[in-house]
């Protein structure tokens, strides 16, 4: 019990006669709003009181830093010790012109790098790829062979800066590009740190970058994690995405219920597939979430993340070390929070989403700038983002103590109540067969579909408000600088590419193809024959190709 029983019999006492004075208050002056709900149309009362949290028990349920279930964090010491990350997303044009801006980033202050890549290169295609026409560096940084990488990377202390890559198609390929860069720096692969995205089945259920159908999908990801684990220990081998699905429309509650499941979904592949101890590959899985504007609702599904993770290694996966139970995270905030109309109003949902991440207990953080409704972001919207974290780490004290917000009756109450939620459409694609199931019959797709088109009609109604944009709307222009990429980025991209084609050992580059296609087809690991034939060369789009030939293409079915 939460709270004694003398303690719970006076509040039930006092609310109860709150109660009577707010219905008579209510007589005269009726609340402007007959319903109060969360971003994600969850209901809140209008009181919390120790009576909606008297069942919590505390060292099961809250307990400390650093202890079973996790829930106020991972780490003893919180943010005392370390802060997170400051990690801004950034890729935009050639390998040098996202080379620069990283240089500029860790010149201001951030401490980790993070890469996009354009749409040819999460897709699997070459520069030169008539699907790339028009494309080629545009939303992000366009890499073909080991050349352009190690362009990317050029002044950059690899055994010093953890990188994350959000490539998922092609992972396997980028991260061989990563690991032959170091080599040929002469860092050692157990020195290197970063991440991959590589989260496949949130592609199959919201972004929609995919390759190959989900089964070998699958395969090729834990062929990843049993590389990584036994020659690469620093590098995060997969980020399961909740991100993308809640930039897709999902409820804070979706998100964490169909990131969680899919992160269930690939463990049980290493363990059969690759007969691995969960405990030797478990403590390096990594988990991306969004933070959205609803201030609370992400604080509490943060904190619910980690509570559900680690009950679920310790009590479904039978994990053993306490590391295999620590659910480690990045977050990025909303980008469907962001609007066109006075786009400066972004700063603050920015700031005000990267609180929540923070206080929420994110290890790692992307702000989004001001002008990512528009473009890529320019060098001072980028600042203006680092700058908020900054800010929020330096001046704020939110990291002067751990999980400030426990033993909230509204904050614990809220946690359970996403927890429950998310535990219902756990148990739900787990009776479907598990999330590949699940996606097969559509139901994530449908759900989020459903949760998307809720919240616009809300919008349109004005039951929620998006300041500028449905209230207090303005004709005053705001100029934004728009940071456009220009053709001539394509034309050198491809220049390069074909003269790498020119001067390589053709003859080496088929057998290294050759040599990847008999894993695929032997269910053998694929990671050395991707290191070594991006060593000889090879382009994105032959080794992807491979995979096309050998496993087939996924084609959307359109779900209606």
């Amino acid at each position: 019990m939460y709270f004694s029983k003398e303690m719970q019999d006076a509040s039930l006492k006092l609310t109860r006669k709150w109660e009577d004075e707010v219905q008579k208050t209510l007589k005269n002056n009726p609340d402007q709003k007959t319903r109060f709900s969360t971003v994600s149309d969850k209901e809140i009362k209008r009181l919390y009181t120790p009576e909606d949290i008297k069942d919590i028990k505390f060292a099961e349920d809250i307990s400390v830093p650093g202890e079973f279930p996790y829930l106020r964090g991972n780490q003893v010491t919180g943010y005392r010790g370390r802060y997170w990350t400051f990690r801004m997303f950034s890729g935009m044009g050639s390998a040098q012109d996202t080379n620069q801006r990283w240089k500029m980033l860790l010149r201001e202050g951030q401490t980790g790098l993070s890469t996009a890549f354009d749409f040819p290169t999460l897709m699997g295609y070459d520069s030169d790829s008539p699907k790339a026409l028009g494309e080629v560096g545009k939303c992000g940084v366009a890499i073909d062979t080991l050349e352009d990488f190690l362009v990317l990377i050029e002044g950059i202390p690899l055994d010093q800066v953890t990188t994350s890559m959000t490539i998922n198609p092609p992972a396997t390929v980028l991260w061989a590009m990563y690991c032959a860069a170091a080599d040929i720096k002469g860092v050692p692969l157990s020195q290197i740190g970063g991440t991959i995205q590589n989260d496949m089945l949130k592609e199959f259920i919201a972004q929609k970058t995919f390759m190959c159908p989900p089964g070998p999908s699958i395969k090729l990801i834990s062929d990843t994690v049993e590389f990584g684990t036994k020659f690469v220990p620093n590098w995060n081998t997969i980020s399961i995405s909740g991100y993308h699905i809640r930039e897709a429309g999902a409820t804070a509650i979706q998100e964490l219920a169909f990131t969680i499941r899919d992160g269930i979904e690939y463990v049980e592949d290493v363990i059969r597939r690759k007969k691995m101890n969960v405990d030797d590959f478990a403590p390096r899985l990594s988990f991306f979430f969004n933070s959205h504007i609803d201030f609370f609702e992400e604080i509490c599904k943060l904190r619910a993340a980690r509570r559900i993770w680690a009950k679920i290694m310790r009590d479904r996966f039978h994990a053993q070390n306490p590391r295999s139970m620590w659910l480690r995270f990045h977050t990025q905030t909303a980008g469907c929070s962001l609007a066109a109309q006075q786009p400066y109003n972004n700063v603050i949902r920015t700031t005000v989403e990267g609180l929540a991440a923070v206080l929420g207990g994110t290890q790692s953080l992307h702000t989004n700038s001001l002008d990512e409704v528009f473009c890529l972001p320019s060098e001072h919207a980028a600042e203006i983002a680092l700058r908020t974290q900054q800010v929020l780490a330096e001046e704020t004290g939110v990291a002067n103590t751990i999980d400030p917000l426990a033993g909230s009756y509204f904050i614990e109450k809220l946690t359970n109540e996403i927890e429950e939620g998310a535990w219902d459409y756990i148990n739900k694609i787990d009776a479907m067969g598990g999330m590949i199931a699940a996606i097969e019959k559509g139901f994530p797709q449908m759900e989020i579909a459903e949760s998307a088109y809720k919240f616009q009609a809300q919008l349109e109604k004005g039951e929620k408000i998006m300041v500028g944009v449905n209230k207090y709307l303005s004709n005053q222009p705001y100029p934004i600088p728009l940071v456009e990429i220009d053709e001539k980025v394509g034309e050198e991209q491809i220049k390069r590419l074909q003269n790498v084609r020119r001067k390589r050992d053709n003859k080496a580059v088929k057998k290294s193809l050759d040599d990847i296609r008999n894993a695929c087809k032997k269910g053998d690991n694929v990671m050395p024959h991707c290191i070594e034939a991006v060593k000889n060369l090879a382009t994105l789009q032959e080794i992807c190709d491979v995979y096309r030939d050998v496993y087939g293409e996924y084609k959307d079915p359109g779900l209606y």
